[in-house]
């Protein structure tokens, strides 16, 4: 179990709970009719007074006014028994490919037409603003050829992109497809957004990126879901100025911009939102508190009533959000902070500890319809689990090292813990594959690293997809694609696809002189005829010889008037 996504992270947020009632003790009174708690019924904590905050017999008075309008605290108790819930099946279904399409196209279904023509009239508006005399005249056979070479780079990896274009790192399939020049002043003038029509007041923070983040959202939320899906962040290593960029000391990438992520279980993304700073939340959605609101605007497009399952880590976790999204007909379960548990008593870490590794305690509750379950389970350390669909049972063995027998062990694990374990790593996949073959190209523009970070992502995305087509289609694993194959597969169809190869010559790269080391060490420099005349390598000798040096591939003049040979390996 990941230890950072289960004890905590260093960001905060405002703890989420509901007024409790009358009584503050943990065992509430009976009551024959409880309230049914509706979505937009949850507060947030600065709503609430402090408790040591002395309030007048005025405040009192409107308290108790107030109190007569909002529900009472669901009302926790132990099970009797160990009972297993039963829980709706899911309803939908993944649909059945009988072909497997080709990288490119599965690439297109992402950067289609339609956003190519955008980027082109911006781009090409962008260095007319910047200057009239130097109009960018960009094509979309150009801009595909620029995102082409793009992802060669992220599959090189050289630290400098004018590295592919050196004489002694050159990289053919990016020098041969455009010229340095050319390729520089297109990054430089690639624009999305038009900055005259940008707005004076309430200015979108991502004015000039967002018709891409907006045809992207719309792209990933056509891509059929499967059943399990996860809500996490992700981070966009950064280091530049701006002031989206974030800071999370317990990520591995610590400075960037911080996405939020809705994925399915298998790494496919549905929908994402970039973190701006305070977000006003939809009138059309209740407000369960600030990293709540996420999770529901994120959970859009998922089908209602078909009883999909959301997995989300504590910082979003609270009563008010899992029982909107089972009001839904949407099942969660997430770990929990113990703030946001209001009146569930459970164990203490230290009576936990001694009962022994693998002892857990579970409360539920009914809200209307809704059964809620609360586990905590102790495993290293403790954790809590909030569910609206499953509990602890039934409970089975995991293998857990133990340190002080040096060996491993079994330990009893909660079916709410394990239901968890395998289904919330989501987002920590596409992670990870994206950063195999992470694009490293650095701009004087905030936007465009998150321009190539997208254009990473739907490549991953595009593989997903190609992955679940293959195991529909009965492919044997061998047979597939892996993730380098398939992204140079795109990068030369994008490069050479439908492209007018026969462009006006130009001269080729010079042979590269050794370095002195290497001319100088008067070692194995055997002369050799070439089938070919090249040009002398000396300095300031203008004759174009057949002889070379075998080890320094290098074309030289030995005449009886001119021994460049010699000069060459010792001056």
């Amino acid at each position: 179990m990941d230890a950072q996504r289960f004890y905590g992270r260093k960001e905060h947020d405002q703890a989420v709970r509901l007024i409790p009632s009358d009584s503050e003790d943990s065992e509430l009174e009976e009551s024959d009719s409880e309230e049914e708690w509706t979505p937009k019924s949850g507060l947030r904590e600065n709503d609430l007074p402090d408790d040591n905050e002395s309030v007048d017999e005025e405040e009192n008075e409107e308290d108790e006014v107030s109190q007569e309008a909002v529900p009472r605290l669901p009302r926790w108790r132990t099970p009797h028994s160990a009972n297993i819930t039963d829980y709706p099946e899911w309803q939908a279904s993944l649909p059945k490919s009988d072909h497997i399409n080709s990288p490119y196209k599965y690439f297109k279904m992402f950067f289609s037409e339609d956003i190519l023509e955008v980027v082109l009239e911006q781009s090409n508006l962008y260095a007319i603003q910047c200057d009239t005399n130097k109009p960018l005249n960009l094509t979309k056979k150009e801009l595909e050829q620029f995102m082409g070479t793009a992802v060669y780079m992220s599959l090189f990896g050289l630290p400098g992109t004018r590295m592919f274009w050196n004489k002694a790192t050159r990289v053919s399939q990016v020098a041969d497809t455009m010229a340095l020049n050319r390729w520089e002043f297109i990054k430089k003038s690639l624009h999305f957004n038009n900055n005259e029509v940008r707005q004076r007041e309430n200015i979108d923070p991502l004015h000039k990126i967002r018709p891409l983040v907006t045809h992207l959202t719309s792209k990933l939320q056509t891509i059929p879901m499967s059943e399990k899906l996860a809500v996490d962040e992700q981070m966009v290593p950064f280091k530049g100025r701006n002031r989206l960029k974030q800071y999370l000391p317990a990520k591995p990438k610590k400075w960037g911009y911080k996405i939020f992520i809705l994925a399915g279980s298998d790494g496919v993304p549905h929908n994402f939102e970039i973190y701006t700073g305070r977000v006003v939340q939809p009138p059309e959605l209740p407000d369960v508190g600030a990293s709540g609101n996420v999770v529901l605007r994120l959970a859009q497009p998922i089908p209602r009533q078909q009883n999909y399952e959301v997995f989300f880590d504590n910082w979003f976790t609270s009563v008010p959000l899992i029982l909107t999204l089972a009001h839904q007909g949407i099942h969660c379960t997430g770990t929990v902070r113990s703030n946001r548990l209001p009146g569930v008593n459970l164990m203490c870490d230290v009576e936990l500890k001694r009962t022994g590794r693998g002892s857990f305690e579970q409360k539920i509750a009914m809200v209307g319809e809704t059964t809620l379950h609360a586990v905590k389970w102790y495993d290293n350390r403790s954790v809590s689990l909030l569910s609206n669909y499953i509990g602890a049972h039934p409970v089975t063995d995991v293998d857990r090292w133990d340190g002080k027998q040096k060996k491993i062990i079994k330990v009893p694990c909660p079916a709410v813990v394990r239901e968890y374990n395998k289904n919330m790593g989501g987002v920590d996949l596409l992670d990870s594959l994206i950063a195999l073959y992470r694009n490293k190209i650095r701009s004087k523009k905030w936007y465009h690293r998150l321009m190539f970070h997208f254009i990473d992502m739907t490549i991953v995305t595009a593989w997903l997809l190609y992955k679940r087509d293959c195991s529909s289609t009965g492919m044997r694993k061998e047979e597939q694609m892996r993730l380098y194959t398939f992204k140079s597969y795109i990068a030369e169809s994008l490069c050479k696809s439908g492209k007018n190869l026969e462009q006006k010559r130009r001269r080729g790269p010079t042979t590269p002189i050794p370095v002195p080391d290497v001319r100088l060490d008067a070692t194995a420099h055997w002369m050799v005829m070439d089938e070919k005349k090249g040009r002398c390598k000396v300095p300031r000798c203008k004759g174009t010889p057949k002889a070379k040096c075998q080890k320094c591939d290098a074309h030289l003049c030995f005449t009886s008037t001119s021994n460049c040979f010699m000069r060459f390996h010792t001056e």
